[in-house]
């Protein structure tokens, strides 16, 4: 256990904070679970809230906007209460993920260019403050797994990943935020060089978008169009992923602007 002394606008404030994170990996639709470990070594301390937020690094749709933290699920860890010197108190937090919320790693491999964090947000004797930001990790869904596997057997493994500030367009979302991944083809295997893989989740399964990628283009419409795909979470185990990946990358390799397959 690592505690941090906490600062204000004023200077110190005689609080040390630990924030754990007892669920970790978690995944979208799953439940965010940890405490929130307070101390006071100096003196008595009136803490008036305790609130945990966090946030994901997101690109600006338009050409030559800054990268930005968006927020994607905050939850309160205790309400007012007054910390004996000397005492320690443990405050649990609780918060169920949305379906929406990205992803930071599959098979335990971290995706580059994901960058999830949680602040701790304490308001003590009238100052408010934030701790140094923690680091999340948001594992892939099991229906993600499997397409990646099937992705990277046909020879297409991801490489980085890509959060815009943006959603996909005639869908349904709870997070104005949309993930990327890319897709590089190794050496003497088939399918276009570069493909861009987006998934959009719900609690029965995924809308999973695949097309040539344009991680430079950042508006959906400036990119190639894109082929849409359906698959259910009860899928996994039952589906040869492994050949629908293979069609699917033949049907974008072959698909043109003019596709009346494409997705707007």
């Amino acid at each position: 256990m690592v505690f941090r002394r906490l600062w204000g606008d004023k200077g110190e404030i005689p609080l040390d904070i630990d924030t754990v994170i007892l669920s970790e990996p978690v995944e979208p639709g799953g439940m965010l679970t940890g405490e929130v470990v307070l101390r006071a070594p100096d003196r008595d301390v009136e803490v008036q809230s305790i609130h945990l937020e966090a946030f994901v690094d997101t690109l600006g749709v338009h050409k030559g906007d800054e990268g930005k933290g968006h927020s994607f699920t905050s939850t309160a860890a205790s309400g007012w209460f007054t910390l004996k010197k000397g005492e320690e108190r443990r405050s649990p937090f609780r918060q169920r993920l949305r379906w929406g919320t990205p992803v930071s790693e599959v098979n335990g491999q971290q995706f580059h260019g994901v960058s999830l964090t949680l602040h701790t947000k304490v308001e003590a004797e009238g100052i408010s403050t934030r701790t140094d930001a923690d680091p999340v990790r948001i594992a892939a869904l099991p229906l993600h797994t499997a397409v990646f596997d099937a992705f990277t057997a046909a020879g297409h493994g991801c490489t980085t990943s890509q959060i815009v500030d943006s959603t996909i367009p005639d869908t349904e979302y709870h997070l104005y935020l949309r993930q990327s991944f890319l897709l590089t083809r190794r050496t003497g295997c088939e399918g276009p060089r570069e493909l861009e893989l987006t998934f959009h989740n719900n609690a029965v399964g995924c809308e999973i978008y695949l097309r040539r990628a344009a991680l430079h283009e950042r508006h959906w419409d400036d990119k190639p169009p894109a082929l849409r795909y359906l698959a259910a979470h009860h899928d996994v185990g039952r589906v040869d992923f492994a050949e629908e990946v293979q069609r699917w990358i033949g049907e974008v390799a072959a698909l043109d602007q003019g596709h009346a397959g494409a997705a707007d």
